[in-house]
């Protein structure tokens, strides 16, 4: 079975430390992945704030965010302007990872800003966004990233259009299953989009009896029930904080068959013949506030 893996570095802490774990682990598999980077400042202590609702709040409690994080991560940049991440994004390690064969992609500029403020953003604020993102990630990787997956799925219309304008392959802003293209208007199409169709550690975890003890098997009983399955890991968790868990993780799936591979791959190779489909707001369990569902 074929699964594509989506790899978020969100934080300074995620990359500097998760990415070259996660480049490691994966290897021995035989496990590609397409890594999607942060570049900008890291400020997502900001989200502190947050804590003032009750299902933000509430899932911090159930994730153990203060355990699972810790302090460096959770307070970055909620006082004094955050370290930027592109200075300690290592040109060799993304040189390593492309001759691998995995994808390198855009996450963000700055991961906090994008989750406060992605719905309010104008068409020529993300064009700038995207520009500044992806200058920065090639002048570190030494090669044009042509792919953009949102953070926390909170794709927008607006996005889709400057994804179209920048002429990237394809993008993973949504929740969903399938492949498709995403309506824009006056009938047009926006770059293909892979949605992510398996839950996240920090949505399920605490959650109907689910526990680091029987989690890695709830996640390869989802892939197994999942006709499209696409698993997003976070360098913060699963290449530090659960590390070991996802080492187990990736020798179950092996045992069973199971083939990571960059979402790219996923990709038909005729994108035009993905069907369209308009991309609305929602909401999932376990996640606080809207992501894009298609």
């Amino acid at each position: 079975m074929k699964v594509g893996l989506r790899i978020d570095l969100d934080t300074y802490n995620g990359t500097r430390d998760g990415f070259p774990a996660l480049l490691a682990d994966l290897e021995p598999h035989g496990a590609r992945a397409s890594f999607f980077f942060s570049v900008g400042p890291d400020n997502m202590g900001r989200h502190l704030w947050r804590l003032l609702k009750p299902r933000f709040l509430a899932k911090m409690i159930r994730s153990n965010a203060a355990g699972l994080y810790g302090p460096e991560i959770l307070l970055r940049g909620a006082f004094w302007p955050g370290p930027s991440i592109r200075r300690i994004l290592r040109p060799v390690l993304c040189r390593q990872a492309r001759d691998l064969g995995h994808e390198l992609g855009l996450h963000a500029w700055d991961h906090r800003a994008w989750q406060a403020r992605a719905g309010k953003l104008s068409l020529e604020d993300i064009h700038l966004i995207m520009r500044r993102g992806l200058d920065a990630l090639a002048e570190v990787a030494g090669t044009n990233p042509d792919s953009f997956a949102a953070p926390s799925w909170k794709g927008t219309e607006s996005l889709f259009e400057v994804e179209k304008e920048v002429g990237l392959r394809y993008a993973s802003d949504c929740r969903g299953s399938g492949n498709f293209r995403p309506r824009l208007g006056g009938g047009e199409a926006g770059v293909p989009q892979v949605p992510v169709s398996l839950p996240t550690y920090d949505e399920v975890i605490g959650t109907n009896g689910i526990r680091d003890e029987n989690y890695n098997r709830f996640v390869l009983e989802s892939i197994a029930e999942t006709e499209t399955p696409v698993l997003t890991v976070h360098a913060e968790v699963e290449g530090v904080a659960r590390r070991e868990l996802f080492r187990d993780f990736l020798g179950r799936a092996t045992a069973r068959g199971i083939r990571f591979v960059p979402l790219g791959d996923l990709l038909p190779a005729d994108p035009l013949s993905l069907p369209l489909r308009t991309v609305q707001r929602g909401e999932i369990p376990g996640r606080e506030g809207w992501v894009a569902l298609a």
